[in-house]
């Protein structure tokens, strides 16, 4: 049986972005890509044509139809997704976890310690999810991702608008079980027409399965 996404063009992110401060240091964030391989590989699976751009993860893809384009920081996340998100990608699923801020300056040597404080001056980066949203074409679907500790569905829905997305996927860090470094899940998906959907707790494979299941239906709707 052919899949609704057999041929399909869709360009996902995951992972997180590790902003230099020097060569040996960095700030980043405990994003697995987990969550973003999983569904990369699902769809592939499914017949999709995957590009999967990917930060700095410990995770390999198996799926053969799975173009994967490596990057560090969210600058350069951003000019990856500039460059594939064109008119022919039919789905954009971003669920990188991309820095808000980086380094103003990046110093060429390892900064020695010494008895004083590092005071760093941060700057912050560019917003790819609002960049891509407003690139976005009619005919093209839009999802994101959202971390949240506090008033989850408030920032989450204020997010899917601010950035022109069709849907997004919520998960709080209140919940044990969800957010970084683990094996497991639990979501929320809200979407354009506000409606809410909440999912158990689940192994990231099975929620990435119950994502595309809602993009499928999404697609018919």
């Amino acid at each position: 049986m052919t899949s609704v996404f057999s041929g399909k063009k869709i360009l996902i992110t995951a992972g997180p972005t590790y902003e230099p401060i020097d060569p040996v240091r960095f700030i980043g964030n405990r994003s697995s890509g987990k969550m973003g391989y999983a569904i990369a590989e699902a769809l592939a699976s499914m017949g999709a044509e995957v590009i999967l751009v990917s930060g700095p993860v410990h995770i390999t893809p198996t799926q053969k139809n799975i173009q994967l384009i490596k990057v560090q920081t969210a600058q350069e996340l951003c000019d990856a997704c500039c460059t594939y998100f064109t008119e022919e990608i039919e789905i954009g699923i971003y669920a990188a976890a991309v820095a808000d801020y980086t380094p103003k300056e990046v110093s060429e040597s390892k900064i020695k310690k010494n008895d004083g404080e590092l005071v760093l001056t941060l700057v912050k980066t560019k917003d790819v999810l609002k960049e891509m949203g407003a690139r976005k074409h009619s005919n093209q679907i839009l999802v994101g991702f959202a971390l949240e500790t506090d008033q989850e569905e408030v920032h989450a829905q204020q997010k899917l608008v601010k950035k022109n997305l069709d849907f997004i996927v919520l998960n709080s860090l209140r919940d044990t079980g969800a957010g970084f470094a683990v094996d497991t899940n639990k979501i929320t998906i809200l979407d354009k027409y506000n409606k809410i959907t909440k999912f158990e707790l689940k192994d990231k494979k099975e929620v990435a399965l119950d994502i595309i299941d809602y993009l499928k239906n999404f697609i018919h709707a």
